[in-house]
């Protein structure tokens, strides 16, 4: 893919770069809008379960790209429309990123600030190098905050804790982010894409529609009320019951092998 988001397939893992190395992978509307073809592409791809997201360099991502030409930003100041336009389609991208089918891995070297936290806190796992920085970022710049950031911190670390780190903003290591529960693993930065591969594979080996289906059953607790996801979740447990691939397991199970699942 030409331009500022690369992607590649390796078996059954996809891994998207951020590539703006030279602005330390900042976001532009660019970025935004290569990422939501990224991701769509790779959402109905079947043979993929895990996608991993990473920034090209020694960053992850800065968030807004703030010295960038105005055109190339998604907050222009031209019109209190035009930039709610913009913001909108970018959280939709947001919103594909955290509710795709796949498990979704964000491996994190360098800053991870503002938006490109946002993005992080998307993903299903994050892993964080050593050397890795965090900051909520948008308080020191007057602004209220973007891509779910806030919604997404809230669900993960409680209300109590976000309202810490976005109203009182300051940098946070690798080690106080996983003190705090806001990366699930850390590792030396020269064998941080490595570990992200190996939990991509160790995932991998799952049940494709049972990992699926579970990820649908991980995004809806949080959100639904008890008898609605009881509902859902029973219809999607029936069909991975009555799917070869369960039927794989238990034989498997049995004949003490390795299953092997063919994805139906």
């Amino acid at each position: 893919m030409a331009g500022q988001v690369h992607y590649s397939v390796e078996g059954t893992t996809a891994t998207v770069t951020l590539d703006n190395p030279g602005r330390r992978n900042a976001v532009s509307a660019a970025i935004f809008e290569q990422l939501e073809t990224a991701l769509a592409t790779i959402s109905r791809s079947p043979e993929v379960r895990v996608v991993i997201l990473s920034g090209e360099g020694k960053d992850f991502s800065v968030g807004a790209d703030l010295g960038a030409p105005s055109e190339a930003r998604t907050l222009r100041g031209d019109s209190v429309a035009g930039d709610t336009t913009r913001l909108r389609q970018a959280g939709a991208m947001l919103l594909q990123f955290h509710e795709m089918p796949q498990v979704t891995i964000a491996s994190i070297d360098g800053a991870c600030a503002g938006a490109g936290l946002s993005l992080a806190a998307a993903a299903d796992f994050r892993i964080a190098s050593d050397r890795a920085v965090f900051s909520t970022a948008f308080l020191n710049a007057g602004l209220s905050g973007d891509l779910g950031g806030i919604w997404l911190i809230t669900n993960m670390l409680g209300a109590a804790r976000a309202r810490e780190l976005f109203l009182t903003p300051g940098k946070l290591t690798a080690a106080d982010a996983h003190r705090l529960g806001l990366v699930h693993s850390t590792a030396p930065a020269e064998s941080l894409h490595d570990e992200a591969r190996a939990l991509a594979r160790r995932i991998a080996r799952s049940a494709p529609l049972a990992l699926r289906a579970m990820k649908q059953n991980l995004l809806r607790a949080p959100v639904t009320p008890l008898g609605d996801y009881l509902l859902a979740e029973a219809d999607r447990m029936v069909q991975c019951f009555h799917s070869d691939d369960a039927r794989e397991a238990a034989t498997a199970f049995l004949e003490k092998r390795e299953p092997v699942f063919a994805g139906r």
